[in-house]
């Protein structure tokens, strides 16, 4: 990793800013059991930067809370959504699975569905060319 940021204009001799190795695990990995990588396929998330092809850190060990971005398990299939809580008049809370593509349906988590949050994404790795 560089010491120094990189301009966008005219390039810039960096040897001399040489700081060491990146290691990501220790700047993007709080809990390294409990955190995992999935890539997304679809484009219900692209208002929150998430596209097709991305990678996603997701981390199990963070609790979600109103308007995380979860990774989530609903009757079998898996999603990525927001996970937002809505207090009803029986004072209890709904949760529901709000896409960021207006596109998309809200999903409204009732007693009857299996569901199941998996982890809270805590990161995204957005390709700038797709991998064959």
């Amino acid at each position: 990793m560089f010491l120094v940021t990189v301009p966008a204009g005219f390039p810039s001799p960096a040897d001399d800013y040489l700081e060491g190795n990146l290691d990501l695990n220790r700047h993007l990995i709080h809990h390294p059991a409990a955190t995992f990588f999935v890539r997304v396929r679809g484009d219900s998330m692209v208002g929150a930067g998430i596209h097709s092809g991305d990678l996603l850190i997701v981390d199990r060990a963070v609790k979600a809370t109103h308007n995380s971005i979860v990774i989530a398990v609903v009757n079998g299939d898996v999603t990525v959504k927001r996970y937002c809580l809505e207090s009803c008049r029986d004072r209890k809370q709904r949760i529901s699975l709000v896409p960021d593509n207006p596109e998309y349906p809200t999903i409204h988590i009732d007693e009857a569905m299996d569901f199941e949050v998996w982890g809270v994404v805590i990161g995204a790795y957005h390709f700038l060319h797709q991998q064959p």
